[in-house]
């Protein structure tokens, strides 16, 4: 499930891109004639025509577009994508290829088709699949660097919480399996379909989750994932109303990048612990966030590069 809340989030970060783009075809940004270096990061030149189709890729998006701002920016994504390389954690050509091809398909446009109005626009093609991969990448990054400690409340602020709230609060524990019928990419208009119906029928079937793995053998690529233990807040946005409106165990099927998959509820009950409530209490804060706002640990993590880097601007 973290690929599906990837993507799910370059999606997001492409938004506004997509508004711009399906009104403004024929839009054509002036790039320089001349490349200069106007920045180093790192011994990593930044050059003026970077920074020229960054300054046409924020006009598209109707942000503040000048040469300052859109040189900011390429400095930030060079300090993580160079991280991003030293760990090993970028995202591979196909997923930015295939990330390309589905902003094209949801706003009615061929990859050709959108990699011409980019062209048109000044920002061209791979400069826009170099940005999806940063976007891809790095919140990977993060959350591998930060881990489980990511966004934890201290026993102080726990307890402090609590008292506020007079109660402990309560949530409904999960322990799920996902099934995932397999669909190869190359297949995959072809088969869809059919690889629904299977899924769907092998629902009234399944004899629950100690003999799902051999229940799963005994039908063509299909596998079995435990997900172990997940309360109702952890649930990605695209499972919470399937595994809400679950009955007889498994929920509805869904179409995914890995084929067609649905959910199977090995147990579920009500939960008071400390956990949970901490669980509860980080889930109504992300709540109260202002839309788009980062993750606290991004911010921490890029200053902490910047502070140990040399950038030269010119």
């Amino acid at each position: 499930m973290p690929a599906m809340t990837a993507t799910r989030r370059v999606l997001i970060a492409m938004a506004a891109l997509a508004a711009s783009v399906a009104v403004e075809p024929s839009f054509v940004a002036t790039a320089q004639a001349a490349t200069e270096i106007a920045a180093v990061v790192n011994k990593t030149p930044i050059t003026s025509s970077d920074v020229a189709r960054r300054a046409a890729f924020l006009r598209l998006q109707r942000q503040k577009n000048d040469i300052k701002t859109a040189r900011d920016q390429l400095v930030e994504e060079a300090l993580k994508r160079q991280e991003i390389a030293r760990v090993r954690m970028s995202v591979s050509t196909d997923d930015v290829d295939k990330a390309f091809a589905r902003f094209a398909a949801s706003n009615k446009l061929s990859p050709e088709q959108l990699t011409k109005i980019l062209s048109q626009a000044g920002v061209g093609a791979e400069h826009f699949k170099e940005y999806i991969a940063v976007q891809m990448s790095w919140p990977r990054l993060v959350n591998a660097r930060y881990g489980a400690n990511r966004g934890r409340m201290s026993s102080e602020e726990l307890v402090k919480r609590m008292m506020e709230n007079k109660e402990k609060p309560v949530t409904t524990e999960y322990f799920l399996q996902q099934i995932i019928f397999v669909v190869p990419d190359s297949k995959r208009n072809a088969i869809l379909g059919k690889r629904k119906a299977e899924a769907e029928a092998s629902r009234s079937k399944f004899p629950g989750c100690e003999q799902s793995k051999q229940f799963a053998a005994t039908m063509l690529d299909v596998s079995v994932r435990d997900l172990g233990r997940v309360l109702a807040p952890e649930l990605p946005e695209d499972w919470k109303p399937l595994v809400e409106k679950a009955s007889g165990g498994t929920t509805g099927v869904r179409a995914t990048e890995r084929g067609v998959e649905f959910l199977a509820i090995c147990n579920q009950r009500q939960v008071s612990d400390d956990f949970a409530a901490e669980v509860v209490f980080r889930a109504e804060d992300l709540g109260k966030q202002k839309s788009g706002e980062a993750n606290p640990n991004e911010k921490k993590y890029l200053d902490e590069l910047r502070s140990k880097a040399q950038i030269d601007y010119r």
